[in-house]
């Protein structure tokens, strides 16, 4: 389910191939995008049980139907301010895979807002800001509207570091 991180690179600076259908969501005043087939489901927030010595990104785990999973406050790592959780705080629950390996994982976000169509003509790249800024998982913006989206690389939101510190929790 969901592309594999090395067909994601190798289509990143291509827009023709960064087009189709992303689920939107919210955090902070920002609006991010991931691509459709990433996602698995969205679940309103629930009970997550913490896990002692884990980065401080990962807010814990959950049970989803019988299986652990991971949870990531991307507020926590992208940087910004925790908030409390409200009526609109969702869990976006994703495939990330990483080599040959795959887990599931729950990215915690303000709000889902919907799923939009974006053409290629309304893709632009990534900025770099420095060779290493840390913004590789970001694949594009997409212009719609009056708005911009930050397309994300679902399998890049987490480092390879990072995925293998969490890895256990599952």
């Amino acid at each position: 389910m969901g592309l594999s991180l090395e067909t994601e690179s190798i289509k990143a600076n291509n827009s023709e191939d960064l087009a189709g259908k992303y689920l939107t969501f919210i955090l902070g005043a920002e609006v991010y995008g991931l691509r459709i087939l990433t996602v698995q489901e969205i679940i309103g927030i629930m009970k997550v049980t913490h896990v002692p010595r884990t980065p401080d990104f990962v807010r814990g785990v959950i049970n989803l139907r019988g299986k652990v999973i991971p949870v990531v406050d991307l507020r926590v790592q992208f940087g910004m301010k925790s908030c409390e959780d409200s009526n609109t705080t969702c869990v976006i629950v994703v495939q990330v895979l990483w080599g040959d390996e795959g887990s599931t994982v729950g990215l915690i976000v303000d709000e889902v807002s919907e799923v939009i169509d974006i053409r290629p003509n309304q893709i632009e790249p990534a900025p770099s800001l420095t060779a290493s800024d840390g913004t590789a998982f970001i694949l594009g913006m997409g212009k719609v509207g009056d708005k911009v989206v930050m397309l994300l690389d679902t399998n890049r939101v987490l480092s390879r570091r990072e995925l293998d510190a969490i890895a256990t929790l599952s």
